[in-house]
């Protein structure tokens, strides 16, 4: 607490290198629209919910606008790519070349067969030599056999290495190739041993003729994926639901949201909540000026508003991470209505309730529940007569919360008897009650800190200074009971002109019971509390006498502080006699001064002039009252005409030079001061002595 007078002292002195008070309005604005807007965006665009692999989601998601799917997509894509076909070159020479090696094989052995130079052993030798690998010689003794046989073979190997070349050899396919060739010539009408020189032919001859072409194959394939037409999630598609394990597929969605926290941030969401608070600034700002100007003309009261907002948002998004239905909005509904008044609390609950939307998604439950919560909160604190019943704001805002949530899950069709539906319900309805109490706690707990760091004198700190039972009152209805008395008279002539030139009735009628509390200290060197008759200014000098009328305002400050008034009723203490002659003295000293100058200040109040309507209308109205109490006989026409001349001579004096009274509402305060005191100083009928005793028996039996 010992840090608020410097707090204090920071915002009353705030005037950020003496601008004007259009710059100043506009560098607040822009400030707390920076802190708003920065807040929203790294709450709301990056990430409005965290969810983590096969873990429970933590909340029902939907999709708040139409994006594309990109797993899903994706998914589709990579299906179609993998249907597409491999592309292979076809080479013709691995054909060719292998057909001619068979007739080459067959030609050479001719040739060998035929050559009678070679003896059976050496023509065995040359043929097994025309192979690469081992032949048996039994085995190339076949190759004696006729030339029709031969030509046969070679014919039938040539056709089966066709057959298998023009159904295309892969890589990865020329063990099959070669297991065909194997079982062809397993069905050649040949001496085995001739069906074994055909394999040992073959079996190296099979070669790839088809070649993939990779480049081929990626373009048809990248052709496949791009006819694939993306596949868009509609608004409002269900992505998870509360408590459900969460999935890849889901993860994915909510990546192209853009809604998953530490992802890249939607810029058209970024830009269209700025045009969005924006606008919402803008509209504040037009309300303010046109039906608030003395909040629009305050930068202090402009800056305590910007922070009762920044406040509410940041216990807004603190309440988000337990429950949506946790979101104490009414809070700030409540210290806009107490501080600033409920025409500008009808504003700001809207206000509120959008920023509920945007923390939560735009999830018009919630938003719906911040709204008439915060309707309830203006209706209960509107009535407050003390501090205390802040709380019963609360239970206001958590019966309306409950109302709400029940409502709506009849609404939506979301009631039932099932067991997890009613746990919903349950855990909805204890969140929704306990907001509306935590409102009216965090409200209670922070509205002394922002009166005080503020100087700020809210209706429910006069209500309670209204209060009879006040020490000061108490102390001053014992100690001078005149006085008392006739602070009560001020008090119901001063507000009833108070309402009637729209000056704040409320304020003027707690500064018209302060206004003489200093006359606590000297009680009987005033008129009204002389009840013995005995006047001690009979016994000492008039410069004496003024001066000791004059402290009265001095002792009266003294008490203000002592007791932590407000500093508008000091003001007020301060000011109700402005500059003022005290003339009675004033007279008595120029009587008894046998030709010694008087000097006029000395028979002055100190001042300050009054500053405020409330203060100026109180000044007025303590002069009417003192000065109906001195005519001899105050009937209608006298006292009228004493208010007038009362008026006009402050006037003259130049006591109303530095208020903002008009003439017009002058000649307003000095009607509604005739027909008040017409109403206490009437005229009685005057009854016999007989019909008088038979009047007040009779009251008196009643």
């Amino acid at each position: 607490m010992k840090a608020l007078p410097k707090v204090k002292e920071l915002v009353e002195d705030y005037s950020p290198l003496r601008w004007d008070l259009g710059v100043q309005r506009l560098a607040l604005a822009a400030v707390v629209f920076a802190v708003l807007y920065l807040l929203l965006v790294v709450v709301c665009i990056p990430g409005r919910v965290n969810v983590e692999l096969n873990r429970p989601s933590p909340k029902t998601i939907y999709a708040p606008r139409e994006a594309i799917d990109e797993y899903t997509t994706g998914q589709l894509r990579q299906a179609a790519a993998a249907a597409v076909p491999e592309v292979f070159d076809y080479i013709p020479t691995v054909e060719e070349e292998a057909l001619g090696a068979v007739a080459d094989f067959f030609a050479r052995v001719a040739e060998i067969r035929d050559d009678i130079e070679l003896s059976g052993d050496e023509k065995i030798g040359a043929f097994q030599a025309l192979f690469d690998t081992e032949l048996p010689a039994s085995t190339a003794e076949a190759l004696h056999s006729e030339k029709v046989i031969l030509l046969d073979l070679e014919n039938r190997l040539k056709e089966a290495l066709k057959e298998v070349f023009e159904q295309g050899v892969k890589i990865n396919g020329v063990e099959t190739a070669q297991k065909q060739i194997e079982h062809e010539i397993a069905l050649f009408p040949f001496d085995v041993r001739l069906k074994q020189v055909a394999e040992k032919l073959a079996a190296p001859l099979v070669k790839p003729n088809m070649i993939a072409n990779y480049d081929a194959t990626a373009a048809n394939q990248e052709t496949a994926r791009q006819a694939v037409d993306p596949v868009i999630l509609q608004r409002d598609t269900l992505i998870v639901s509360e408590g459900e394990l969460v999935t890849e597929k889901q993860i994915a969605q909510l990546e192209s949201l853009g809604l998953l926290r530490g992802k890249q941030a939607d810029y058209g969401g970024i830009i269209g909540l700025f045009v969005l608070l924006l606008i919402i600034f803008i509209l504040v700002s037009i309300y303010l000026s046109q039906y608030l100007r003395n909040v629009y003309d305050s930068p202090k009261m402009l800056l305590l508003l910007g922070l009762v907002v920044i406040i509410t948002l940041l216990i807004t998004i603190l309440a988000t991470y337990f429950s949506p239905f946790w979101i104490p909005a009414a809070m700030g509904v409540i210290l806009v209505t107490v501080m600033f008044g409920y025409r500008l609390a009808v504003l700001m609950n809207l206000v509120f309730a959008l920023l509920v939307g945007f923390i939560t998604g735009s999830e018009i439950s919630y938003l719906l529940i911040a709204l008439t919560g915060g309707l309830a909160a203006i209706y209960a604190v509107s009535r407050v007569s003390q501090r205390g019943d802040l709380a019963k704001a609360g239970l206001y805002v958590a019966g309306t919360n409950a109302a709400t949530i029940l409502a709506q899950f009849l609404f939506w069709g979301s009631l039932s008897l099932e067991t997890g539906v009613l746990k919903e319900l349950g855990y909805a309805l204890v969140a929704g009650v306990g907001s509306g109490l935590l409102s009216s706690i965090i409200a209670i707990g922070l509205l002394p800190y922002l009166e005080s760091a503020f100087g700020l004198t809210t209706s429910i700190t006069l209500l309670e200074l209204s209060n009879p039972n006040h020490p000061l009152l108490r102390r001053l209805q014992t100690t001078a009971p005149g006085t008392y008395y006739h602070s009560m008279m001020v008090c119901n002539l001063a507000e009833a002109a108070a309402e009637a030139v729209n000056a704040d009735p409320l304020l003027t009628r707690v500064g018209a019971y302060y206004h003489d509390i200093g006359k606590i200290k000297r009680p009987y060197f005033f008129t009204e509390n002389q009840l013995s008759g005995e006047n001690p200014h009979d016994k000492i000098s008039p410069n004496l006498s003024a001066m000791i009328i004059r402290l009265h305002i001095k002792d009266g400050v003294e008490l203000a502080r002592k007791y932590r008034l407000p500093l508008v009723i000091e003001d007020i203490i301060r000011q109700h006699h402005g500059t003022s002659l005290i003339a009675y003295f004033y007279q008595q000293a120029v009587e008894s001064s046998n030709g010694e100058q008087v000097f006029i200040d000395n028979f002055c109040y100190e001042g300050p002039l009054p500053q405020t309507k409330e203060a100026a209308i109180i000044m007025l109205a303590d002069a009417v009252e003192a000065g109906a109490r001195s005519l001899a006989k105050p009937v209608g026409i006298r006292v009228e005409g004493l208010i007038r001349r009362i008026i006009k001579d402050k006037l003259n004096s130049g006591q109303m030079d530095e208020c903002d009274l008009t003439l017009k509402e002058l000649d307003q305060i000095g009607d509604t001061f005739a027909k008040i005191m017409a109403g206490i100083y009437h005229t009685r009928v005057e009854y016999p002595e007989k019909d008088l005793r038979a009047e007040i028996e009779g009251s008196a039996l009643r």
